[in-house]
């Protein structure tokens, strides 16, 4: 969904926030896996001074990551379009929960696939009685704190990081192919003036390929759990 219909679009939030609704157990539960966990063991032993994710599952903080950039936000934070009141995700959950007293979880079907943003396909007939409360503290439109299609990332948080790269004196891809130039342009920044080693660890073709230092086509987790630090 784009960010200019979700903002323009009553109906169209209301069917996002009851596939969400369905989806967020589910989502909220997911683990962090070898990867997360052996980046986390970097940092700890100061090998690591931070992780930027474009992913919105916080799986890097469950794996036990301090310093993470959510480029994209978090889906497990929610935010109002008008007072930028910030809530934990699982607050809402509960309003949902109170204002939707006939919908049980416990009763849908438990093979229903849930989409990495906890999105799920429930049909219009089910969406239509859905409520949506609005924001507890001042009434506005209440929205993930994710960035959305046509939505930008903001300009100070792309400097942070510009900096942070400034300041490296290495970058290590994971899992990406880059495509997306949100994150791709911190690649590019790092091979300005050639200063940064460029290291690319991804299943397939990366748009950084031709200027990365050193490329493993393999699976994050078998390689990063096998280097000692």
């Amino acid at each position: 969904m784009s960010y200019q219909e979700f903002v323009r679009n009553s109906l169209a939030r209301q069917r996002y926030w009851a596939r969400n609704f369905v989806g967020w157990p589910r989502f909220s539960s997911f683990l962090p896996n070898q990867s997360h966990l052996a980046l986390a063991k970097w940092e700890k032993h100061g090998s690591l001074d931070c992780v930027v994710t474009q992913n919105v599952d916080e799986l890097h903080r469950k794996a036990g990551s301090q310093h993470v950039i959510e480029l994209h936000g978090s889906g497990h934070r929610v935010m109002c379009l008008s007072c930028d009141m910030l809530m934990p995700r699982n607050q809402l959950q509960d309003m949902f929960a109170v204002a939707n007293p006939t919908w049980s979880l416990s009763d849908m079907n438990t093979s229903i696939q849930v989409a990495p943003d906890g999105d799920v396909l429930l049909s219009e007939e089910m969406v239509k009685n859905f409520k949506v409360p609005p924001c507890p503290n001042c009434g506005g439109v209440l929205k993930p704190d994710v960035v959305f299609f046509g939505e930008n990332v903001p300009t100070k948080l792309v400097d942070h990081i510009y900096g942070l790269v400034e300041a490296s004196d290495s970058l290590l891809v994971a899992g990406s192919s880059l495509q997306v130039y949100s994150g791709y342009r911190f690649v590019a920044k790092a091979k300005q003036g050639k200063s940064k080693r460029i290291a690319i660890i991804n299943i397939g073709h990366t748009r950084a390929d031709d200027i990365a230092d050193l490329k493993i086509e393999a699976r994050c987790g078998e390689v990063l759990s096998r280097i000692q630090v």
